[in-house]
């Protein structure tokens, strides 16, 4: 039997069954995935994601958007690129 360590960690329950449902899409238990997580970590040796603290127009425009405010909406995928030569 392979030895093994054990991690601990909290999470509030709202985030924890929010991921779970991610994971569970992707049929990954939440073990599986924090063995990924770690896998990624040690094979990179480097955080395997890019982190990043938005600018004071981007952290404006995303709190506008999560509230539903300022957001276009295009019945396609024309339109959408329409809208760029404007």
């Amino acid at each position: 039997m392979s030895q093994t360590s054990v991690i601990h960690a909290r999470i509030d329950p709202a985030t924890k069954t929010a991921t779970e449902k991610v994971l569970d899409a992707l049929g990954l238990t939440p073990t599986e995935a924090i063995r990924l997580f770690y896998r990624q970590i040690a094979l990179r040796k480097e955080f395997p994601l890019e982190l990043r603290v938005p600018n004071k127009l981007t952290a404006a425009t995303l709190a506008k958007s999560d509230a539903g405010r300022e957001i276009e909406r295009f019945a396609t995928t024309k339109e959408l690129y329409a809208s760029w030569d404007k």
